[in-house]
């Protein structure tokens, strides 16, 4: 007799080990009762040496005692196994739980930790300067050199910085995939368009 696929809680449990409880205070009557006959266990002879049934035991006793201990013993089992299932039910959904709150508390440290973004990378092209800083598509800009999401009003912030900095290296922090990388970025005059290479795009707030 297996478990239904619900989840096991504290009060099934109880239910169970009450079961079992009942269960070996029954066993341990049935054993008294062989006890009295005699003290006749599970598997002395009921006849004498010259096989009629023994006069000194009531025979019906022992025997019903014996059948019912055996059937006991198998219930006794299959609750045994249902509290085990039980157990290891609660103890999995318990550190799942536990599992799940660590996670959870480990992602809201990281997001408060991390820097409000204010600009996100849309375009890299291959070959320009925003492409050997490492910098990539879906970056999301937290510092363009002395902008961030404090100072931020327009692209028009990053546009000045750049055309201030060409040739000099900036400091340019991102977070991807909720990581925080700080590049290097330097504009200067490449064989395409601008000084950086990338398309930027404010973040909506």
């Amino acid at each position: 007799m297996s478990l239904p696929e619900k989840a096991v809680t504290m009060g099934d449990m109880q239910q169970l080990l009450k079961k079992k409880d009942e269960v070996e205070a029954q066993i341990k009557a049935y054993y008294d009762v062989l006890q009295d006959q005699k003290g006749v266990g599970m598997s002395e002879p009921l006849v004498d040496a010259e096989g009629y049934p023994r006069a000194d035991v009531d025979i019906y006793q022992v025997r019903t005692a014996r059948h019912n201990i055996i059937c006991l013993q198998n219930d006794h089992k299959a609750l045994m196994q249902q509290v085990e299932q039980g157990l290891h039910q609660l103890h999995a959904r318990e550190k799942e739980k536990r599992d799940r709150d660590e996670a959870e508390a480990r992602a809201e440290a990281q997001s408060q930790a991390l820097p409000q973004p204010f600009a996100r990378v849309n375009a890299v092209t291959p070959g320009s300067p925003a492409s050997f800083s490492g910098l990539q598509v879906d970056d999301e800009i937290v510092e363009f050199g002395s902008v961030n999401s404090r100072n931020f009003q327009s692209l028009q912030n990053i546009a000045t910085v750049v055309q201030h900095s060409e040739d000099k290296p900036l400091s340019v922090t991102v977070i991807r995939r909720g990581e925080k990388f700080h590049l290097g970025l330097t504009p200067k005059r490449w064989s395409g368009k601008g000084l950086l290479g990338c398309n930027i795009v404010p973040l909506q707030r």
